[in-house]
């Protein structure tokens, strides 16, 4: 062996014996809910009422290196996962640090930088088996993807970018996303994205906008998703919420779902939340109309949950 190889070879054995342990910690945090809900008329399931139960695991490790990374990975046991395979589900590495930003690669679960931030202000309730379809498409994001969260130039603003690959799926082309969201003002929230979906030759730009403002025990919220399909669905929410107590507190959601040459579907929810200690009791009521464009259609439901968190 020459003496370049053995050079080499002393200095990569010291770094890896240098790096290959560091101060940090590992933890552990769960959730588990039951939950009981009944569906009746245009979309009833014919199941009668439905009991469900959802439980999961996270394992987390972080630690701060040498030269001021700070690295952390989270993996996730999910019976009922995504992919129905279980039990491994969402899995993630993240290395941050104040002057470079933070870096996700997400190996499975892991969003884009639009998708983070498209849920509507009334919370998506529109998927509770009411009926509903032709959801503006969502920005790609899951599996091997990259999220960037660029370092703070300015109190209250964040700037997100995210990458989706998908090298092992055949012409489907990398996706991008970005997000901008303001707190800047007490009680304020302002978020903007956009992000694309689909595969080479057939793009699919989503955008979302989103505003939230809450004042002592009252809020409020309203959002805009679309997309720049043929049909050109959009999706537009609304929440109002009410705060009794530190424990207990009331919801009111409606989403209004449309796109071209079709009657507007319609979602209204009442919820009601009370929280002690790790456990959170929850009821809520939903209601639509025109699920699936259909009109006249016509879905209630109405469901009961325990959740708890360790």
């Amino acid at each position: 062996m020459n003496k370049f190889k053995k050079i080499g070879l002393t200095a990569l054995a010291g770094s890896l014996v240098a790096t290959s342990a560091f101060a940090g910690e590992l933890t552990a945090s769960g959730a588990a809910s039951i939950s009981v809900g009944n569906v009746t008329g245009s979309s009833d399931p014919s199941t009668g009422k439905n009991f469900s139960m959802a439980n999961h695991v996270v394992f987390s490790g972080s630690g701060e290196l040498d030269n001021g990374l700070t690295v952390s990975t989270s993996f996730e046991l999910d019976n009922g996962d995504e992919a129905g395979s279980g039990p491994f589900d969402s899995h993630s590495v993240t290395i941050a640090s104040d002057s470079l930003g933070t870096l996700v690669f997400s190996g499975h679960g892991g969003s884009s930088a639009a998708s983070a931030m498209d849920t509507t202000a009334a919370g998506d309730i529109w998927n509770n088996t009411l009926g509903i379809t032709g959801i503006p498409a969502g920005a790609a994001a899951g599996n091997d993807s990259l999220f960037y969260t660029l370092p703070s130039m300015v109190d209250g603003l964040a700037v997100t970018a995210s990458m989706s690959p998908r090298g092992s799926t055949a012409n489907q082309g990398t996706l991008t996303s970005y997000g901008i969201s303001f707190t800047g003002v007490e009680g304020l929230t302002l978020n903007y994205a956009v992000g694309d979906s689909g595969v080479a030759g057939s793009v699919v730009e989503s955008t979302t906008m989103h505003a939230a403002y809450s004042m002592g025990a009252f809020s409020v919220g309203y959002s805009v998703t679309d997309d720049n399909s043929s049909t050109n669905p959009e999706i537009k929410g609304l929440q109002l919420g009410y705060t009794v107590s530190d424990d207990l507190s009331i919801t009111y959601g409606q989403e209004t779902i449309g796109k071209t040459g079709a009657a507007d579907q319609e979602v209204e929810a009442l919820g009601v939340s009370y929280t002690t200690g790790g456990m959170t009791l929850g009821a809520n009521t939903y209601e639509s109309t025109n699920g699936g464009y259909t009109s006249g259609a016509k879905t209630e439901k109405w469901a009961l949950s325990a959740s708890f968190a360790f």
